[in-house]
C-alpha cells in the first residue's frame, strides 16, 4: 500500500482514506508518549517503598525522563534527513515500547531512572517525528485540521492523564501504568512498519555537529535539574544549584562560540528570520510554557490536596474541561483553515485571558467541587483554540525547515514547562508562609485560645486532659493552614494571567507584522 518513489509532495500521492488511516497510526503513537507522561507523574509516590527510596528520590523518575526528552528532541532535525520520518517514527515507538517494559521490572531506582532515561528519547523521537509527519501527509488548505488533530491528542492526554492514572492506582499495580504500553505500542509499530510511507530524505552522510549537541545538551540538563530541585534544595542557598547555574552559564556561552565558529551548525541561524516564526515561539512559550503548564501543574494539585480528592476523583473532575480540549482541537484547525489561524488564536487568547484572571483564581477552599469543575470548562475550550492555529501558522512558511522547527517547539515546551512548573511551586510554596503568617497575625489570641478550650473540654471526653488540648490547638492549626492554601492557591493562579498577557505581545507583533505583509502585497499589485 505504500506509495511508489515519486518527486510530488507525499500529500498529492495519498488517498483521503489513506490519509485518515495514517493519521490515526502516527496520532496513537503520540497519544500513548503525552499520555504517559501524566499518568505516570500521579503514580510516583506509589513507587517509593518498591523502589526504596523516599519523595525527592522518586522525583527523578520524573526528571530524568523531562531531561532526556529535552536532550533527545536536539537530536531529531539531524536524525529525521538521514533516517527519514518513517524510520525516526518507529525508532522512537520501539524504543519507548522497550524501554517502558524495563520500566516495569525495575527493583531500584537507579535501574527506574535508567529505563526512563531511554523512554525520554523515545518520547522525543515520537513526538517530533508525528507531528512533520502529520504536516507533511495534509495539503496546504488543511494544515489547520491536521495540527488541530495534533492538539487534541496532546492537550487531551494530559488532562485524561490524572483519571487513567487514577484508576490503576486503584484497581492495579502501579507498574502497570507501563506494562499497558507493550501491546499498544507493539500495534502501533507493526502498523507503522507496514503503511507509514517513506517521508523524502537527503543522500549523504550526516553532518553534525557534535560539538555544539555536548554543549547544548550540558546546558539544557544543567537548567531542567535546575528548575527541578530548585526549590528543594534551597535554590541559590545551596552549593549544588549555584554549581549547576554557573555550570550551565558557561556550557551557553561555550554552545554559541561553537556555533558561531562552526560550518555545520546544530541549528540554522536562518530559521529565526521568518518573522512568524520567531514571533509565534516567543508566544508558545510564555503562554503555554509559562502559563499553561502551571494550571496543568497546579489544578491536580488543588484538586488533591486542597479539596481533598482521590486521585481518580482529581482525573473525573480534571475531565471537565479535557473533553472540550478534544471536541474543539479539530474544530479550531478547520476554522484556521477557513478564515485564518490568526482570527482563532486571537479569540482563544481572550478567552484564555478571561479564564485565567476571573474564573480559575476564583476557585478556592469553599468551591463546590462541581462547580470547580465547571469554571474550568472555558479553560479547555481556549486550549482547545490554541495549540492548532498556533501551530499551523508558525509552521506555514519553514519549507524545509519544518522539522527543525517542530523539535524547537517541543524543545520549548520541556524547558517552558519545567521553568513554568519550578515558578508555580516557588509562588505557591511562598504564598503559603506568607499568608499563614498573615493569618497569626491579625487572630485575637484571647478568641483563639478561648476557641482552643472549648473544644478541649469537649475533646476531654474522648482523650486524656493534656491529648485533648493538643488536638484543639493542632485542630486550629490545621484550619489556619487549610485557610493559608486556599488563599496561596489563588495567588498562584493569577501568576499565570501575568505571563499570559506578557505572551500576549508576541500575538499583537504578529497581528502587526501579518498586517504590513498584507499592505505590502496590495502595494506590488
Amino acid at each position: 500500500m505504500n506509495p511508489g518513489p515519486d518527486d510530488r509532495p507525499i500529500y498529492l500521492t495519498i488517498s483521503p482514506g489513506y490519509r485518515a488511516f495514517l493519521t490515526l497510526i502516527v496520532m496513537l503513537g503520540a497519544f500513548m508518549a503525552i499520555l504517559d507522561t501524566t499518568v505516570v507523574n500521579v503514580v510516583v509516590p506509589k513507587m517509593m517503598g518498591p523502589l526504596a527510596t523516599d519523595l525527592y528520590g522518586v522525583q527523578w523518575v520524573i526528571t530524568a525522563y523531562m531531561t532526556a526528552a529535552a536532550v533527545g528532541l536536539l537530536l531529531t532535525h539531524n536524525l529525521s534527513h538521514v533516517l527519514g520520518l518513517k524510520r525516526l517514527f518507529l525508532i522512537g515507538l520501539f524504543v519507548f515500547t522497550g524501554a517502558s517494559t524495563l520500566c516495569g521490572i525495575a527493583a531500584s531506582l537507579p535501574q527506574m531512572i535508567g529505563a526512563r532515561i531511554i523512554q525520554g528519547f523515545g518520547e522525543a523521537f515520537i513526538m517530533a517525528s508525528a507531528q512533520t509527519i502529520l504536516f507533511s501527509i495534509y495539503p496546504p488548505e488543511k494544515r489547520g485540521l491536521a495540527m488541530g488533530i495534533y492538539a487534541m491528542g496532546v492537550s487531551f492526554a494530559p488532562s485524561l492523564g490524572p483519571t487513567v492514572g487514577g484508576w490503576i492506582t486503584e484497581h492495579l499495580s502501579w507498574r502497570w501504568v507501563f506494562y499497558i504500553n507493550l501491546p499498544t505500542g507493539l500495534l502501533n509499530f507493526i502498523a507503522g512498519a507496514s503503511y507509514l510511507p517513506v517521508m523524502a530524505r537527503r543522500s549523504g552522510p550526516l553532518r553534525f555537529n557534535f560539538m555544539s549537541y555536548a554543549f547544548l545538551s550540558a546546558f539544557t540538563v544543567s537548567l531542567l535539574v535546575l528548575l527541578s530541585k530548585g526549590q528543594q534544595l534551597g535554590w541559590f542557598q545551596s552549593s549544588a544549584i549555584t554549581t549547576l547555574a554557573f555550570g550551565g552559564g558557561i556550557a551557553l556561552v561555550l554552545y554559541l562560540l561553537s556555533e558561531l565558529l562552526s560550518k555545520h551548525r546544530l541549528i540554522d541561524p536562518a530559521i529565526f528570520k521568518i518573522k512568524v516564526y520567531s514571533l509565534s515561539m516567543g508566544f508558545y512559550f510564555f503562554v503555554l510554557g509559562l502559563s499553561i503548564y502551571q494550571l496543568f501543574y497546579l489544578l491536580p494539585l488543588y484538586y488533591e490536596t486542597l479539596k481533598q480528592l482521590t486521585t481518580f476523583q482529581t482525573g473525573t473532575h480534571m475531565l471537565a474541561f479535557a473533553i472540550f480540549i478534544a471536541i474543539v482541537s479539530p474544530l479550531a484547525g478547520i476554522l484556521s483553515d477557513r478564515i485564518g489561524p490568526q482570527r482563532i488564536l486571537v479569540a482563544s487568547t481572550c478567552l484564555y485571558l478571561i479564564t485565567s484572571y476571573y474564573l480559575i483564581p476564583s476557585l478556592n477552599y469553599y468551591t463546590p467541587s462541581f462547580k470547580a469543575a465547571l469554571l474550568t470548562v472555558p479553560l479547555g475550550i481556549s486550549l482547545g483554540a490554541f495549540f492548532a492555529p498556533l501551530s499551523a501558522m508558525a509552521l506555514s512558511k519553514l519549507g524545509e525547515k519544518t522539522a527543525q522547527g517542530v523539535s524547537l517547539m517541543h524543545y520549548l515546551r520541556f524547558v517552558g514547562g519545567s521553568l513554568g512548573t519550578a515558578i508555580a511551586t516557588n509562588t505557591l510554596e511562598k504564598s503559603l508562609a506568607l499568608h499563614f503568617e498573615g493569618i497569626t497575625t491579625l487572630q485575637n489570641v484571647d478568641v483563639v485560645q478561648r476557641y482552643i478550650d472549648t473544644a478541649a473540654d469537649r475533646l476531654e471526653i474522648f482523650f486524656p486532659d493534656g491529648l485533648a488540648a493538643a488536638k484543639a490547638e493542632a485542630l486550629v492549626g490545621r484550619i489556619q493552614q487549610l485557610q493559608a492554601s486556599s488563599l496561596a492557591f489563588q495567588d498562584t493562579f493569577r501568576h499565570g494571567f501575568i505571563f499570559a498577557v506578557i505572551g500576549s505581545v508576541f500575538l499583537l507583533l504578529i497581528l502587526v507584522t501579518d498586517r504590513r505583509q498584507q499592505l505590502q502585497d496590495l502595494t506590488k499589485r
